[in-house]
């Protein structure tokens, strides 16, 4: 077998000639150079297009690129960086087959990098790989931006969930969009408002608009107005976690508003023992401790306005596991239970709801929540955690659509 076919395949390259390999002495000990150049089919190509264009200038001469380790040593190959100038793209350099344009590393160390990033923190991966941080970043950003640019993510949307997450201190918002039928992140921006969900329908298209069957979403109005606005014939269902969640506020601030009372009338035992059932209030009933079921109890002997608001939470909880037309016979009596109940958090909560009936009623009749995009924030905080948070929204986009979006590569060498 030909020495340069085994070099070809320990450095992990095609359409590449190599011409000669040398150990040189480096500031970390010895590395591995590789002079290589491209084939004759692949020479003279547009870096950015891929067309074949007329040369223009040698460039900056001789350049290295960054590969994959052999063993403990590391590795680079070098060969002329020429330019060409393309009819699209102006002068550029020109295309190798060994690296996407622009990038100090091959295509292998790139793809290896994207792969540990989805399960690895970035200071852990720039120790193991020998690079910064911050290259590890920008080659996330090269991978997805390669990957996304060859399929298209909004193809086939028929059902989607849309939220927003706080990225980052100081009120700075991210907008993910999820499919739900693959539960994969199709597209996300920064900000949260109208003009940001416009950006997704806008890539999305008037057709591909009007083929959306149903969409999830919190409370946000603006989502509301938005999505009636792009994709009328959408059926917009609210998310059945914010709406237990508003009767769950609801019953915090009885229980607050009670203890206040007592502690301003010197009752400063009772003050305490209601300090304490707060959990026990807020927990689902298959999810309670002895001693809290026992704390409920007490609650409903000796506190019955604070009760009444817990069984309301409870009864609109129900509603949503029960769905379906009984799901809104349930509705419609907490809804006139809630009215008269003389509780004005829960008054209040009644008119939320009444405001929001339409969009409820298609949550229990499709069945549809927020949970697939709940599980994409939850996994977007987790990233950020991982990284010790993200001063740029483009590199959290990045890792998620590597992560979360399907755009994750192959492993050199594995299909």
């Amino acid at each position: 077998m030909r020495a340069a076919r085994v070099w070809r395949s320990l450095l992990g390259v095609e359409h590449t000639v190599v011409e000669g390999v040398d150990l040189e002495p480096d500031r970390d000990g010895e590395v591995l150079v590789a002079r290589v150049r491209p084939s004759r089919s692949r020479a003279g190509l547009c870096g950015r297009c891929g067309c074949r264009c007329p040369g223009y200038d040698a460039g900056a001469g001789r350049r290295r690129w960054r590969g994959l380790d052999v063993g403990t040593t590391r590795v680079y190959l070098e060969a002329d960086a020429p330019r060409v100038c393309c009819a699209e793209h102006g002068v550029t350099g020109a295309a190798v087959p060994w690296a996407r344009h622009g990038s100090r590393f091959t295509a292998g160390f790139e793809d290896t990098c994207a792969w540990l990033a989805c399960s690895t923190a970035l200071s852990v991966l720039s120790v193991l790989l020998r690079v910064s941080w911050r290259s590890v970043a920008a080659i996330v950003v090269r991978v997805v931006a390669e990957a996304a640019g060859r399929r298209d993510r909004l193809a086939g949307l028929r059902r989607i969930g849309i939220d927003e997450i706080s990225y980052r201190k100081g009120q700075r918002y991210l907008l993910a969009v999820v499919d739900h039928d693959t539960g994969r992140l199709v597209w996300a921006a920064k900000g949260r408002n109208a003009a940001t969900l416009r950006g997704f329908f806008d890539a999305l298209g008037p057709e591909r608009s009007s083929q959306l069957t149903h969409v999830s979403a919190d409370g946000a109005e603006w989502i509301h107005r938005v999505v009636a606005e792009r994709a009328p014939h959408a059926v917009t269902c609210l998310d059945a976690f914010h709406v237990v969640a508003w009767a769950t506020a609801a019953l915090d601030a009885v229980r607050r508003g009670m203890w206040n009372q007592l502690r301003g009338a010197g009752q400063t035992t009772e003050a305490t023992a209601l300090k304490g059932t707060r959990w026990a209030l807020l927990k689902n009933p298959s999810n309670q401790t002895g001693s809290q079921r026992s704390s409920v109890a007490s609650i409903a002997k000796l506190n019955a306005p604070l009760y009444r608001a817990y069984l309301l939470k409870e009864q609109l909880r129900a509603v949503f596991e029960t769905k379906g037309q009984r799901g809104h016979q349930l509705l419609a009596g907490w809804l006139s239970w809630a009215r008269r109940c003389r509780l004005p958090e829960f008054v209040d909560l009644a008119r939320t709801i009444t405001r929001f009936l339409p969009l409820i009623r298609n949550t229990l009749d499709h069945g549809l929540s927020n949970a697939r995009s709940e599980a994409t924030n939850t996994h977007l905080r987790l990233l950020t955690r991982r990284a010790y948070g993200y001063h740029s929204p483009n590199a959290l986009i990045a890792m998620a659509g590597l992560t979360r979006g399907g755009l994750c590569p192959n492993l050199p060498g594995r299909s």
